[in-house]
Order: structure tokens, then C-alpha cells, then sequence
């Protein structure tokens, strides 16, 4: 560290070099709490600055620190803020998320009140967005797919979250892992009375969140938890079109006219639009009710893309004949069961629909080498569906959160890989290499992973619903959370080492 940060908020040079334990401006210790050096200061925001500081009790590791700032020198106002600072110290002391920065500590000092959180390295989404680019449809449903369990978790502790917006969500460096941040908006429904009551405050601004990304139940200061669904949404909608909300609504509706913009599926925009429902009533009630509406949307579209194959399929071999047997056998009675469902929910029975004439274009056959596959992933191109990617050498290689959906990964090497939270629905990886790979919560639904080597591979939390494991290598892998029954493991090799989905190891 270079710098050391004063922590008085009324010091006129807060910059000192590490030569010294008090500020040379002000002569304020620069040790906070006996432990803590902050370095760099992050932003303003919530209640306060937030500053990167070093814990020296913890050999030197990184942690944020946010120190409370008192807007007014009212006793009022005062009142307010120390009382809101104790209720959001209680709040995150009760959240424990691995998308939650944890709380370390809070107290005070120096008639300043100060907030200590794990530090995350990392880039918040709205720079990676003006430095990378927008998403695409497939990588907006990651962002919620990885988003929504950590909403369901906070608003099942009675907490609602009020600033969700891209400047408060982070990716970490390392893991790509989402973290939702700046919980200094966070209040519990009890809050609201509160601010309610005292509406000159200067802490007013808190409770209402982020213009534009905030819904209207909430400016009015009556927030519910389908406050963060509305939130979320716009949030899904900057990444799409990099535009801010504000510059996408309708001066008539005061709806976002966001779809203009970027090119996503009909379904996938339907729910988007019921995430940003204006009227509370008519909008998501849960993150539940869309975590359910999103698992619909890629059944349908894989039964398009089935149909797109065998369409265009024309000199396959028999290996293929049978891939495309089974794809079009799935996507009938895929399209069956959704059907059904329509039928259900409207009432209305329905004539199965003929294929239409004119198909989504596939993607282009564009044979991916090693090296392209890293490029694409640094620039942010992380979708590699439907590609043949047989006997590459991807050995060690930093791909989580990528999708490989229905491609062709015959004797693939992923040894050591990073794959959480990769996608590999229905996708081919017999005598794949994947020993020691991380593959916490992977998507492996209906993959084909016979004779594969998965020995002292992470599983944990990885969807192996209806996936192949005949021979395949399970010795000494980690298998606690995941969805796999016993048919499927009885198929599979595995030993004492092999941790079993209730945690416990195999015994005979």
C-alpha cells in the first residue's frame, strides 16, 4: 500500500503516505480500530464512503470499510441515522449468502460509525457493461439464473434489498461468482415507518433507492419485495441494451420501451415485461414465481433448436442418426408437456401448431480451436452451443459460467478445468477427461457422461438430472447437493472417497 486514508470527514487533506501513524493534515489516527488501514477509497453512497482497508489483525488481509456519515447535525436527524445504521448492522449480521459480502464487524468510533465487510476483487456490472459490451439473450439468463436464489434468500429473511441496480452487483475476478452489494439501502419492512414519519430527513434518499431502476410502489415510499423483482428486471435490461432506465421509458406509459433495442426471444421478453410490470399486482410476486417462468423458456427454445437440426442435418453419421433420433424424440414430448400446460393454465384445449416454414438460422460451423474458445470467454462471448468440440485440449482452462448446450465434447480434456455453473444440458462428453474439475452447480441435465473420468471432481450443487454415468470414473468426487439418484450411481464407478449427495461417503 501506498496511501493511508484519514478517516475524518472533515479533514481537508485525507491523503498520507505510509511513513506515518497520524494524519499530517489533521493529526487524526490513521488506525481505525486498532486494526484497520484503509487504502483506497471505493465510492460514496447509502449512508456514507466506502474504502478498501487492510485488516492487520488478519494478516493483512483485504476488507471494505463504510463509515457512516451524519448528513444533518439536527439531534432528530442524528437519531435517525444511528438507529438506521443499528438495523442495517443487524440486517447483514443475519444474512449468511456465498453472493453476500459477509459482515466482519461494526462499532464506533470517534463519534463515527463505521461497517466492516469481506472484501470481493472484482468489477460491478456496469463497467463491465461499458467496457465489455451488452449481453446477449443466453448470458441475461445466466445473470438472473445466478441473481434470483440470492433475492429468494434475502426476502426469506423479511429483508428487502431496495437498490439492486448493475453498480451494486459485482463479478468476481476469480470465480466470475455474482455478488449483491451496497446493502446500505437495506431496511426491513419496519423501516419504512419510520422514514415515513420523518420525511425531511436526510436519510429520506435511502429508503427510495435509485431513480429509474426503482418501481413506483417504492418512490411512494410503500416498498414490497416485488420491489427487488422490478429492480432485477431493469437491471436485466441495461445488460441487453446498455441503456439506462431512464433513457428507455415512455414519457406517455412510463413503461421501459427497452425492446427496440436488443434481440431476444418473444418468451424470454414476456417475462421480462412481467418483471416490470408498473402495477405491483399484474408483476412477479416472488423471485419463485420467475425462477418458474424462466425454467419454461429454454424447454420451448430447445425444442426449436431440435427442430432446426433436423432440418439442416444431411451427411451425418450413425452416431449422429441417433442424436437426432433422441433430440427430436425429446422434443416431442417436451412440446407435448407444454402444451398441456398452456391447455391447463387458459382453459382452452390447443391443435399441436405446424412447424413453421421459416426456422431460426443455425450458428455458423465454425471449427473452435483452444485458443478462440479462451478469446471469446476473455471478451465475453461465452456461448458455445451446438459446436463440436471433440478430443480439445482444454485442460485447466477458467470457463465458468460458459454454455457448451448440445455440443459435442467426445474425449474432451477439462482436467483441473474451471466449470462452475457451466452449462451442459444434453451435451456429449463421453470419455471426457473431466478429473478434478470444478463443476459446482454445473447445468448436466440429460448429458452424456459414459466413460467419463470425473475421479476428485467438485459436483456439489450440480444438476445430473437424467444424465448418462454408465462406467463412468466418480472415485474420490464430491457429489454433496447434487441431483442424481441412485439408479444413476449404481451405473457409475465410485469408491470410499466419493462423497454421496446427503454429504456422507459411500460404505459397503
Amino acid at each position: 500500500m501506498s496511501v493511508i486514508y484519514c478517516l475524518n470527514p472533515n479533514c481537508e487533506n485525507p491523503q498520507n503516505d505510509t511513513k506515518t501513524k497520524k494524519c499530517r493534515s489533521c493529526q487524526s489516527d490513521l488506525i481505525l480500530h486498532k486494526r484497520y488501514v484503509a487504502i483506497k477509497k471505493i465510492g460514496r453512497g447509502g449512508f456514507g464512503t466506502t474504502y478498501l482497508a487492510v485488516d492487520m489483525a488478519q494478516k493483512n488481509q483485504y476488507c471494505v470499510v463504510k463509515q457512516l456519515e451524519l448528513g444533518s447535525t439536527s439531534p432528530e436527524a442524528q437519531r435517525t441515522a444511528l438507529d438506521l445504521f443499528a438495523r442495517e448492522a443487524k440486517t447483514l449480521a443475519k444474512l449468511d449468502h456465498d453472493q453476500i459480502p459477509k459482515l466482519l464487524d461494526y462499532f464506533e468510533e470517534r463519534e463515527q460509525f463505521y461497517l466492516i465487510q469481506d472484501f470481493v476483487l472484482g468489477k460491478d456490472l456496469e463497467k463491465e457493461i461499458k467496457k465489455g459490451g451488452i449481453y446477449q439473450e443466453s448470458s441475461a439468463k445466466q445473470f438472473l439464473r445466478q441473481m434470483l436464489p440470492v433475492l429468494k434468500y434475502v426476502h426469506s429473511q423479511k429483508v428487502i434489498h431496495r437498490d439492486i441496480k448493475p453498480g451494486n452487483i459485482l463479478r468476481a475476478k476469480q470465480t466470475n461468482k455474482l455478488f449483491l452489494i451496497d446493502f446500505g439501502a437495506v431496511k426491513e419492512q419496519a423501516n419504512t415507518q419510520l422514514m415515513s414519519q420523518n420525511p425531511q430527513s436526510a436519510f429520506t434518499k435511502i429508503s427510495v433507492g435509485t431513480m429509474g431502476f426503482a418501481p413506483p410502489e417504492q418512490l411512494a415510499m410503500r416498498p414490497v419485495y416485488a420491489s427487488d423483482i422490478y429492480a432485477l428486471g431493469a437491471t436485466c435490461i441495461y445488460l441487453l441494451t446498455g441503456k439506462a432506465p431512464k433513457d428507455l421509458c415512455d414519457n406517455t406509459t412510463g413503461e421501459l420501451a427497452w425492446e427496440k433495442y436488443t434481440n431476444v426471444s418473444n418468451n424470454f421478453a414476456k417475462v421480462l415485461n412481467k418483471m416490470l410490470e408498473l402495477d405491483v399486482r399484474k408483476r412477479f410476486a416472488s423471485a419463485d414465481d420467475v425462477i418458474t417462468a424462466l425454467d419454461l423458456v429454454p424447454y420451448e427454445q430447445e425444442l426449436a433448436g431440435s427442430m432446426v437440426n433436423l432440418s439442416t442435418a444431411k451427411d451425418t453419421t450413425a452416431e449422429e442418426e441417433d442424436d437426432i433420433t433422441i433430440a427430436s424424440s425429446t422434443s416431442q414430448n417436451l412440446a407435448d408437456a407444454i402444451r398441456k400446460r398452456k391447455e391447463k393454465l387458459s382453459g382452452n384445449p390447443t391443435t399441436p401448431k405446424v412447424v413453421p416454414s421459416v426456422l431460426p438460422p443455425t450458428q455458423p460451423k465454425v471449427q473452435l480451436t483452444p485458443e478462440l474458445i479462451i478469446q471469446d470467454y476473455r471478451q465475453g462471448h461465452r456461448n458455445f452451443s451446438q459446436q463440436t468440440l471433440s478430443e480439445l485440449d482444454l485442460q485447466g482452462l477458467k470457463l465458468a459460467g460458459a454454455s457448451f448446450s448440445q455440443s459435442k465434447l467426445i474425449g474432451v480434456n477439462l482436467q483441473k478445468a474451471n466449470l462452475y455453473r457451466t452449462n451442459f444440458y444434453n451435451a456429449n462428453l463421453a470419455q471426457a477427461n473431466l478429473s478434478q474439475a470444478n463443476l459446482q452447480r454445473a447445468e448436466l441435465y440429460r448429458a452424456n457422461l459414459k466413460n467419463a473420468d470425473l475421479q476428485g471432481a467438485d459436483l456439489a450443487g450440480a444438476n445430473l438430472t437424467s444424465a448418462i454415468l454408465k462406467d463412468a470414473n466418480l472415485g474420490g468426487a464430491n457429489l454433496k447437493g447434487a441431483k442424481v439418484d441412485e439408479e444413476q450411481l449404481k451405473s457409475a464407478k465410485t469408491n470410499w472417497r466419493t462423497i454421496l449427495p446427503d454429504g456422507k461417503r459411500k460404505w459397503w
